[in-house]
Formats: C-alpha cells, sequence, structure tokens
C-alpha cells in the first residue's frame, strides 16, 4: 500500500487519462470528482473498482484502487507487475481476449460481466462492468481501463 501512496503525484496524470478517456467515450464522469482533491486519490478510494492496464504485447496492470486491490488479494507492486490476462482463469481466457479486442474496436462495453480470479484462486463474478480504451492527451492509444460496482464470489 505505502508504494501505491508514494506514486500519487506520478500517477496524478494516468488518473487523469482514465476519468477523461471515461468521460469523452461515454459522456458522464467515472465516479463524482472533487476538485479539490487529486484524482488520482479519489479513483484510489473510490469504492468503484477501477483498474487499467497498458499497451505492452501481453499488458500488464498499471492502475488499481483499493477496491481492486482488496479483490484481486493483492498489493500495489503485484498487482502493477501482473499481466492483466491473470485476472481470469485460464478457460475464461479466450473469451476475455474476444471481449477486450471489441472494446479496442469500438472504444468501450459496458455492462460485460464475466468471471474473474484473485492471486489466490478466489473466483468472482463481475456485472455490469464498463471497459474502455485510454487516449492520452495527444490522443494515442495508451491501454484499457475497466470498472465495475456490483461483483459476488462464486
Amino acid at each position: 500500500m505505502q508504494n501505491a501512496l508514494q506514486g500519487i503525484g506520478a500517477g496524478e496524470a494516468h488518473a487523469r487519462m482514465i476519468a477523461d478517456s471515461y468521460r469523452q467515450l461515454l459522456g458522464r464522469d467515472l465516479i463524482d470528482l472533487n476538485k479539490d482533491t487529486a484524482i488520482w486519490e479519489q479513483l484510489f478510494d473510490s469504492p468503484v473498482v477501477i483498474l487499467s492496464h497498458g499497451t505492452e504485447a501481453d499488458p500488464v496492470l498499471n492502475f488499481g484502487n483499493r477496491a481492486a486491490l482488496t479483490l484481486w488479494e493483492m498489493d500495489w507492486d503485484m498487482f502493477t507487475s501482473t499481466p492483466s490476462r491473470y485476472t481470469a482463469e485460464a478457460m475464461e481466457r479466450s473469451e476475455r481476449d474476444r471481449f477486450l479486442q471489441a472494446v479496442a474496436e469500438h472504444g468501450y462495453v459496458d455492462n460485460y460481466t464475466g468471471i474473474r480470479i484473485s492471486s489466490t484462486g478466489r473466483r468472482f463474478y463481475i456485472k455490469e462492468a464498463v471497459v474502455w480504451n485510454l487516449h492520452d492527451d495527444g490522443g494515442n492509444y495508451a491501454g484499457q481501463a475497466a470498472a465495475f460496482k456490483s461483483f459476488e464470489h462464486c
């Protein structure tokens, strides 16, 4: 957790990209933002599960808020060094890959449901997730993010 908190300054631009990309694609805010608090802190402390991955050939998670870290049962360092494909069980990965391709082609998909797995093997079913493409200030593709409020353990 300490490393996550140390990343506040460095991660502010990434947090803004997550929030701005969501607003640009969906026409609404990801969360209610308070102008007096850093966006990184607000995303990190949100009860909405929020995570993102980069553009590597095997994309690695590069942000997970407190709710995501808890759900996947990881600390910041473990989470941000994990290829995002490991958030799904092996048998679910081909479905996940097809889904992420659809997101890449259309910009976002909302109302996604699927089974995911924590670092300890605990399975959970995410409901009504939004997954969207991230773009930096120059309009360059910068990865994908996901957010959801509802899940249940299997």
